[in-house]
């Protein structure tokens, strides 16, 4: 969720809260996560930290909600932004973590790779993680903005139980490496599902944007909160943010409760097969794109980002919205 970019910490909680009300039970933040000041910006005042607000407005923590973080992206000391790629930089990342969540082990750390890298690298920093998971500070490892090559040399390493990448309908680069992650059992946990290729803007009609609308012309960001959304439906029972049960005994992974219900204005016009479907089905084209998401596999978790209510809502109903097929094979055709 965006909660840092607005300086109202009683709504960041409020969004929290009504997740966890919802069955949310996979969040997904970083230290980095910050505003203002941070990789998103947001309004002035005192900076506002994602996992501090996800301490603030739900510790005690609900028996099974399960935490994700990442670490790689740094703050230097003049203010630019770096990666930490040494493992005192990685520990420091950890620790901060540690801190801001209030726990004493961390659920779920993606290490995030920023520029870059070989695969020795990135198993060279996974090591160094996989230390602190020995050490009890880390329950489980993921990767983010990997290749395949990348996921294989850290699995000589430790478990890799997920892996998030940007993937969208409109998005599909990283296609093969969601089926691969599939067939290894390793969930695949996508960003950008609703911004697509445009990313920043979100796919929305042009007439939305020149209207401004709040509603439908906003960003899906990797940055900030986002919570967990799946069908509970046909899932079975999946384990660690999509993987089987083998990986690790942890919650089943943001399941939708049977009263979510979808909804939208159906009204949404534009280029995309999913705005068609949405009108047709009385929903929204998020909604619809979440959807396509979702039945790409049983290893999918779609984690959209949001700092309203009525958004969280939205999207987490989309986890009950099945495409026919028809509809995913429309979906399949947009570029």
């Amino acid at each position: 969720m965006r909660l840092t970019v607005r300086r109202d910490r009683e709504l960041a909680v409020r969004v929290l809260r009504r997740a966890v009300e919802l069955g949310v039970d996979h969040i997904d933040t970083a230290a980095f996560y910050f505003s203002p000041g941070g990789i998103l910006d947001g309004e002035a005042g005192e900076v506002r930290y994602a996992a501090e607000l996800i301490r603030d407005g739900l510790r005690p923590y609900p028996e099974g909600l399960f935490i994700a973080t990442k670490v790689g992206p740094d703050r230097l000391p003049d203010g630019s932004w770096g990666e930490a790629v040494t493992a005192g930089r990685l520990r420091r990342q950890v620790e901060e973590n540690l801190r801001r969540l209030g726990v004493e082990t961390l659920d779920l750390v993606n290490l995030r790779i920023v520029r870059p890298a070989e695969p020795e690298e990135v198993a060279e920093r996974f090591k160094a993680l996989a230390a602190m998971r020995s050490e009890g500070l880390i329950r489980n490892l993921g990767l983010s903005n990997v290749r395949w090559e990348h996921v294989e040399a850290a699995r000589g390493i430790a478990p890799v139980v997920c892996v998030q990448n940007a993937f969208a309908v409109d998005l599909r680069r990283h296609l093969e490496l969601l089926r691969k992650c599939g067939e290894q059992k390793i969930a695949f946990v996508p960003f950008f599902t609703i911004a697509g290729a445009d990313r920043e803007g979100g796919p929305v009609p042009r007439a939305a944007r020149e209207a401004g609308s709040e509603r439908e012309a906003r960003p899906e960001q990797e940055t900030g909160t986002v919570q967990g959304t799946r069908p509970e439906q046909e899932r079975g029972t999946v384990q660690e943010t999509g993987t089987v049960r083998e990986a690790a005994t942890v919650p089943e992974a943001a399941t939708v409760p049977e009263a979510a219900t979808v909804r939208g204005t159906g009204s949404e016009v534009g280029p995309g097969a999913e705005w068609r479907i949405a009108a047709a089905r009385g929903v929204t084209g998020h909604q619809v794109r979440l959807a396509w998401t979702l039945q790409q596999g049983a290893h999918v978790l779609a984690i959209p980002g949001t700092g309203d209510v009525a958004h969280l809502e939205e999207n987490v109903a989309a986890g009950a919205l099945r495409l026919t097929a028809e509809e995913m094979a429309e979906m399949d055709q947009r570029r």
